[in-house]
C-alpha cells in the first residue's frame, strides 16, 4: 500500500514539473520601451555611401539580464561611439539613457540626382536575446528630432519609427533547431530627406550648358570661318565630357542610366548634330551655294535649340516630380 502511495506521489510530482516547464516555455517575451531623439545628421558622403547621425537613445524595461550597455547592436553602422550613458534601476524598472554617434552605411538612389530623395535607415537590436525573450515597443511621446538643426542642402520631410522582427537565416551553431534561422526584435527609424536641388543643379550643369551654347553660336559665324566653327564645336564636345567626369567622380558607381547621364548624353548628341550641320554647310559652300548655306544655318539653329530646350525641360521635370 505504501509503495502504491509513493508511486502516485512520484507521478504527481512529474506531471507538476512538466506543467511548470511547459508554462515557463510559453512565457511572453519581455518588452523594452524604446525612444530616440536625433540631434544631428551630417557628413553625408555619396562616394563612400555613408552618413553620420547623433542621437539620444533611452530604454525602459524590467528584466535585469538585458545589458544594453554591452549588447546594444546597430546592424547598419560602420562605427558606434557612446559619449554618455546613465542607468536608473529604482522602482523595480531599469532606465538607460545614452548619447550615441553612428557612422551609418547606406545605399543611395542617384537615378534622379540632384533632384533625388533619400531614405536614411537606422535600427537597433540586442545581440544576446532573440525575439522570444525581448520585444521592442516604441516610445512615441514627444518629437523624435530637433527641427532647429539644419542639414545643409537637405530638408527632412518624414520621420517614421516602427518595430519589427529581423530574420537571420542561421542557427548560429545550434543543431537542435529544425530550421536554421533566428529572429531578433528590432527598433527601426526611417528618415526621409529631400534635396534642395536648384542651386546645386546650376552649379553642376552650368558648364555643360555654356559648352552647348558655344557650339550653338557656330551657326551665326559666317560660312567663311568654317575652321573656327569646327574648332569651337569640337572644343565644346570635350568640355561636356570633362564636366561629366567631374560630376561622376562625386557620385557612387551605378549600373543604371541616371539623369546626369541623360543630360550629358543629350548635350553630346546635339553638339554632334551641330558638327554634322557644319559639315553640310561646308558642302554647300564648296558648291557655291552661299545663300542656301546661310538659310540652312538659320533653320538648323532654331530647330536644334528648340529641341534641346524641350528635351531638357522634359527630363528635368520628370526627375524632379519623382
Amino acid at each position: 500500500m505504501k509503495k502504491m502511495q509513493i508511486l502516485v506521489l512520484a507521478l504527481t510530482l512529474c506531471f507538476s514539473l512538466l506543467s511548470v516547464k511547459s508554462f515557463a516555455g510559453d512565457e511572453p517575451a519581455d518588452t523594452v520601451y524604446t525612444g530616440i531623439y536625433v540631434t544631428s545628421i551630417h557628413d553625408i558622403d555619396f562616394k563612400q555611401k555613408e552618413y553620420t547621425v547623433n542621437f539620444w537613445l533611452w530604454l525602459k524595461y524590467k528584466n535585469k539580464k538585458f545589458d544594453f550597455l554591452q549588447n546594444l547592436e546597430v546592424p547598419q553602422a560602420k562605427s558606434v561611439a557612446r559619449s554618455f550613458s546613465t542607468i536608473d534601476s529604482s522602482g523595480g524598472k531599469i532606465y538607460i539613457l545614452m548619447k550615441l554617434q553612428c557612422v551609418m552605411k547606406d545605399s543611395w538612389k542617384i537615378g534622379n540626382f540632384p533632384f533625388d530623395r533619400q531614405n536614411l535607415r537606422l535600427s537597433i537590436e540586442n545581440s544576446q536575446f532573440d525575439s522570444h525573450a525581448l520585444i521592442f515597443v516604441p516610445d512615441t511621446l514627444g518629437k523624435h528630432y530637433d527641427a532647429r538643426f539644419t542639414l545643409s542642402g537637405w530638408k527632412i520631410d518624414s520621420f517614421n519609427i516602427s518595430t519589427g522582427t529581423k530574420i537571420y537565416e542561421t542557427g548560429f551553431g545550434d543543431e537542435s533547431l529544425d530550421k536554421p534561422h533566428t529572429e531578433y526584435s528590432n527598433y527601426k527609424v526611417k528618415i526621409g530627406l529631400e534635396r534642395e536641388a536648384t542651386g546645386l543643379f546650376w552649379k553642376m550643369f552650368l558648364g555643360m550648358y555654356v559648352a552647348f551654347l558655344i557650339a550653338y553660336i557656330c551657326f551665326y559665324i559666317h560660312a567663311d570661318g568654317i575652321d573656327s566653327r569646327f574648332g569651337l564645336s569640337v572644343g565644346s564636345l570635350f568640355a561636356v565630357i570633362g564636366n561629366k567626369y567631374i560630376i561622376d567622380s562625386a557620385l557612387p558607381e551605378s549600373s543604371s542610366f541616371t539623369l546626369v547621364d541623360t543630360l550629358h548624353g543629350l548635350t553630346l548628341f546635339f553638339i554632334f548634330s551641330v558638327i554634322t550641320c557644319t559639315a553640310y554647310t561646308l558642302k554647300l559652300v564648296k558648291q557655291d551655294k552661299i545663300k542656301q548655306a546661310r538659310r540652312f544655318d538659320l533653320v538648323a539653329a532654331q530647330v536644334l535649340l528648340l529641341l534641346y530646350v524641350v528635351f531638357n525641360i522634359y527630363f528635368i521635370s520628370q526627375a524632379s516630380a519623382t
